[in-house]
């Protein structure tokens, strides 16, 4: 027989030269069932994308910063504008020289802030808060995959399953917590999007902040964030691009001596940066 294609094992090479014309026959009918369900297969994720179903949804996958997660119906597809709000959150990190840092993620979604917080900033603990029970499983599906990968991280990362604005959420941290990293629903409910990506596919409780200008949950999760840190901890919250004044001086009022919004990649004031006192 032929040597192995590309120095693959003889078991993963798919075109050595046959042994027999029977043998012939077998594999070739083998190839030919296998090229027929690809295609229908290919054909299949066409139509769900024709129909605007997420690209995210339909490979099951979405990359953020450096890991590959795993997504589907029922969890929000992570953006690359988050990436940012996770940068801010290291350079301070880096800045502050911090090495064992305890840090929370609310609203933790796919995991995408704290799995990345926690695989790029060796020697962090992280605490996640998911509230919702569908979404939950998609974090800990990805936590599994990230445990796999790089089990020292993963060992530091701690997820549960709670109310993000409770006061009783996590509440044996309270004032010990370097700095908590966030991407909450923000988007006024008036602003329905127009993509049927998001508006039909993302889930609408990680979508709507719960008032008319989107405010009512990230002023919530200010509150929250407030108590868990320790005095000059900070909170790093994305938000819209529309809510940046009302957030810092809500901030400012509320425990937080500095405050003020950061940039995304499109130059967009996207989150909101603050101090506590």
């Amino acid at each position: 027989m032929g040597e192995p294609l590309d120095g693959l094992p003889r078991e993963h090479a798919s075109f050595d030269a046959p042994d027999a014309g029977a043998a012939s026959s077998d594999s070739s009918a083998t190839v030919g069932d296998a090229v027929t369900t690809a295609l229908a297969r290919f054909h299949a994720m066409i139509a769900r994308r024709a129909a605007r179903e997420p690209l995210q949804y339909i490979t099951g996958h979405a990359p953020f910063r450096y890991l590959d997660l795993e997504v589907g119906p029922g969890v929000f597809i992570p953006r690359p504008e988050t990436e940012t709000v996770v940068q801010a959150g290291i350079d301070w990190l880096t800045r502050e020289r911090l090495s064992t840092p305890r840090i929370v993620d609310l609203c933790a979604g796919s995991g995408a802030i704290g799995l990345s917080l926690v695989t790029e900033a060796r020697g962090a603990q992280v605490w996640a808060v998911e509230k919702v029970p569908r979404t939950y499983d998609w974090t800990m599906r990805n936590w599994r995959r990230i445990s796999r990968l790089d089990p020292l991280a993963a060992d530091n990362y701690h997820l549960e399953l709670g109310d993000a604005t409770s006061g009783t959420t996590l509440a044996q941290f309270d004032g010990t917590i370097d700095m908590v990293v966030t991407n909450p629903p923000y988007i006024p409910e008036a602003q329905i999007p127009e993509q049927p990506e998001v508006r039909d596919h993302d889930p609408k409780a990680a979508l709507y902040g719960g008032s008319a200008d989107g405010t009512l949950i990230p002023e919530r999760i200010v509150m929250r964030a407030a108590g868990l840190l320790r005095p000059g901890g900070v909170l790093v919250m994305e938000h819209d691009v529309s809510q940046g004044p009302r957030l810092v001086s809500f901030a400012q009022a509320n425990g937080f001596g500095q405050a003020h919004t950061g940039d995304d990649w499109t130059v967009s004031r996207r989150y909101l940066f603050a101090v506590r006192s």
